[in-house]
């Protein structure tokens, strides 16, 4: 109930909320997969499992700014692997 009531006294405090969980999980994915984590591995962490649901994890995976990170990296692996024959 009081959260009710919380959300009647200022309807719109969530746009000044902090971080959702999806986003939080998105930086925490952009950051491991930068350390030269695999996907696969940042994914199985309790972190991410812990907060997001498969649908939300799957949300996550399709914001610009995960798909920007982990794309770079994928094109300048496929690079240096091309470079190197």
């Amino acid at each position: 109930m009081e959260r009710l009531t919380s959300f009647l006294r200022n309807p719109f405090s969530f746009l000044f909320a902090s971080k959702s969980g999806e986003e939080r999980v998105a930086v925490y994915i952009v950051r491991e997969h930068k350390r030269g984590r695999s996907l696969s591995d940042v994914l199985d962490d309790p972190f991410v499992r812990n907060r997001c649901s498969e649908r939300e994890i799957a949300r996550v995976l399709e914001r610009p700014e995960v798909i920007h990170a982990l794309g770079d990296d994928i094109v300048a692996e496929q690079v240096q692997t091309l470079e190197k024959t």
